[in-house]
């Protein structure tokens, strides 16, 4: 009977699968940070069979720690790792950022991994940080140069790399071939209008290599404090097809990215209402 069982949930996430193969997203689909609360906490063995199943095409992982697992993890379910999420801290004296890259970049030749810096250390969008953050963006580049890995400059309220147009004027300041920016839904809201949309990705077009999306109340609500920021791809008042669409205009080819820190509870129950959310969004940009 146990057999039976295991055939048929194989036959179901099988059939899921050819099933959403027959929309074709115009932008790849990955996770991140839907472990950090996870009620189930899941291993990374136990994360990578449920992103498979459900139709996710990777993850993204947070910091320099088990980096090996989730690559080996994620390559026996046939899936990618998008993107390393890595901080810089432009108030450290000594070591602004953890020195285990150099270990770690090895492991990603040939993947096409992106390491996602967050710039911290300094008032938000302080240019006078400019001075240190842009030579530690290119020496963090040119040590990624030789595995093949892109830096994008994450964009993260409150931090001193908080607004896309901080991270565009630091990649053009940087001028290196492999350093670009993302657009990070929930981030951008809490510091920017939403009739600005277009303009800013717009300006970030050169040099936008990912872009996150998630559930989200509006910005007013959210910056007032009566919003929710943080939701399954199925709640809030927000548009996000209104991104996708966006994207697509724009042509914006890259991965997406779906923003799921904090989220309680089982962290399947919440995937599977984004997945089917998401389904939705393609069959509409593809009308």
């Amino acid at each position: 009977m146990r057999m039976i069982h295991v055939m048929t949930v194989g036959l179901m996430a099988f059939t899921a699968t050819v099933a959403f193969g027959a929309e074709k997203a115009p932008f790849p689909f990955f996770t991140l940070c839907m472990d950090t609360h996870d009620s189930r906490h899941r291993t990374l063995t136990e994360q990578a069979a449920m992103l498979k199943e459900l139709g996710y095409d990777g993850a993204g992982h947070l910091w320099l720690d088990n980096v090996k697992e989730r690559l080996d993890t994620l390559d026996a379910a046939g899936l990618r790792l998008f993107q390393i999420y890595f901080r810089v801290d432009l108030a450290a004296d000594k070591t602004p950022y953890d020195q285990r890259l150099k270990d770690v970049l090895p492991l990603l030749k040939g993947r096409e991994v992106q390491l996602a810096l967050l710039m911290t250390g300094m008032p938000p969008s302080d240019v006078k940080g400019d001075e240190k953050a842009v030579p530690i963006i290119r020496e963090i580049a040119d040590m990624a140069r030789d595995s093949g890995t892109k830096i994008v400059l994450y964009p993260h309220s409150n931090d001193w790399l908080e607004k896309v147009g901080d991270a565009v004027r630091l990649a053009k300041k940087a001028e290196r071939t492999n350093v670009g920016v993302m657009f990070n839904l929930c981030h951008w809201l809490k510091v920017d209008k939403e009739e600005n949309l277009k303009p800013v990705l717009e300006s970030a077009m050169p040099y936008l290599w990912a872009v996150s999306i998630n559930g989200t109340d509006k910005a007013d609500a959210i910056r007032a404090g009566t919003g929710n920021w943080l939701q399954p791809l199925d709640k809030g008042d927000y548009n996000v097809f209104t991104v996708l669409k966006t994207l697509k205009d724009l042509g914006y080819k890259g991965p997406v990215g779906l923003q799921c820190y904090g989220i309680e509870g089982d962290a399947r129950d919440h995937l599977v209402r984004s997945m089917n959310a998401w389904k939705r969004y393609v069959e509409r940009l593809g009308n």
